[in-house]
């Protein structure tokens, strides 16, 4: 859940942010990390309308186009400002401009960073902060670019996959919707007056047809309101977690949905590990991705870790890992390279997500065509059927 905190700084500045976690003692802790003491914190709805038609800031582009600027010598100030005079978006110019301040106020950048959590998530800001330690900041960056890129390329496939299905729904609901809102009831005006006995399933398309003629507004209304009402359920965070349980619970969907994000969690921790975090503070900061059947586990394994345990013991008592993962954890942690391991691992989850997404899309696309084209046909063919039975009686 998304809260928004207001804060008290190192400085005694009152700062503004928003914190991903599960309750309110998560925030705290995050709060804390940062060198933060929280004066209050109230959960916020993520999934508003406001919310997703808000303009995100375009962080990757941001980072490629600094990192070029630092690997080719220029320092973070005259960076910031040529990003800054090149900015189209007023927004984006208010984020540049802001940072600049910060700096030039005495703040690191990873302070100046986090006076903008819309932007800069948590995960961003705390690479910067452990690369301020070792002074190599290109490669905090060249890390959170590899990253995000593995992180987009899983999200373009799902979309990807998605969008040939919602054009085959799209399409078939429009030629369904003019079929019953059109065509059925110019059809009840033919078969009104006929003496003729219609078909039982053929009278109830023709009464629809029927009241459609009758109420054509009330009729187009009852669906945009049931329409909207469900998309509006959808956006409360409530009505999306409970649709979020549900999915989990479907015997194939579900353990797909928990390797993508055990592989968000893996990346994560592993590139917060080579950046030099410690592992308690990356599983926790790790946490925010997780679902809340997942999130628990984590937290358990965290507190294994803390009282001396290895992380593979922690998150096997965490139902964190598979038989495959548990094994090269294991590995990782005999040749001091964890952090490399868990992106290994990461990247196995990945392609088997991309495996089911393939294999779904092939058998899904057929059956939702099979599906719609039923729909369609028997929709014409109990319209025509009195016709049918009518040229059977004439012979």
């Amino acid at each position: 859940m998304l809260y928004r905190v207001k804060a008290l700084g190192s400085a005694g500045s009152i700062v503004s942010l928003e914190i991903d976690a599960g309750d309110l003692d998560a925030v705290r802790r995050q709060a804390d990390s940062r060198g933060l003491r929280v004066l209050s914190a109230t959960p916020r709805a993520q999934h508003s309308i406001a919310a997703l038609v808000r303009r995100r800031f375009p962080l990757a582009l941001f980072t490629q186009e600094l990192l070029a600027l630092l690997q080719a010598g220029i320092g973070i100030v005259e960076s910031l400002d040529a990003l800054s005079s090149k900015s189209e978006h007023p927004d984006d110019a208010a984020v540049m401009s802001g940072l600049l301040k910060a700096i030039h106020e005495g703040l690191p950048f990873s302070g100046a960073l986090q006076r903008f959590p819309d932007a800069f998530p948590t995960l961003y800001i705390t690479s910067v902060r452990a690369s301020e330690r070792t002074g190599d900041l290109p490669d905090a960056l060249s890390r959170y670019l590899g990253y995000d890129a593995q992180a987009t390329a899983i999200r373009r496939k799902v979309i990807s996959a998605s969008i040939y299905p919602a054009m085959l729904l799209g399409v078939g609901g429009l030629v369904t919707v003019f079929l019953l809102g059109y065509v059925v009831p110019r059809f009840s005006l033919v078969y009104k007056d006929m003496s003729h006995e219609l078909p039982f399933m053929s009278r109830l398309l023709l009464s629809w047809g029927e009241t459609v003629a009758d109420h054509p507004l009330l009729v187009m209304l009852i669906p945009v309101a049931i329409v909207t009402a469900l998309v509006m359920l959808f956006l409360r965070l409530r009505a999306t977690d409970w649709f979020r349980e549900r999915l989990w619970r479907l015997p194939s969907i579900g353990p797909r949905i928990r390797l993508y994000q055990l592989a968000r969690c893996y990346r994560t921790i592993g590139m917060l590990l080579n950046g030099g975090i410690a592992l308690p503070n990356a599983m926790e900061m790790a946490g925010g991705l997780l679902g809340n059947s997942l999130r628990g586990g984590l937290e358990q394994a965290r507190r294994m870790v803390e009282e001396g345990r290895t992380f593979s013991d922690a998150a096997e008592a965490g139902g964190l890992v598979t038989p495959v993962a548990t094994r090269m954890l294991r590995v990782g942690e005999r040749s001091g390279r964890l952090g490399e391991m868990m992106e290994r691992i990461a990247a196995f989850f990945e392609e088997e997500v991309a495996r089911s997404i393939e294999w779904f899309t092939k058998l899904f696309e057929p059956l939702l065509m099979t599906f719609i084209g039923l729909i369609i046909g028997v929709i014409v063919v109990l319209l025509y059927m009195p016709i049918f039975d009518i040229a059977g009686t004439l012979q």
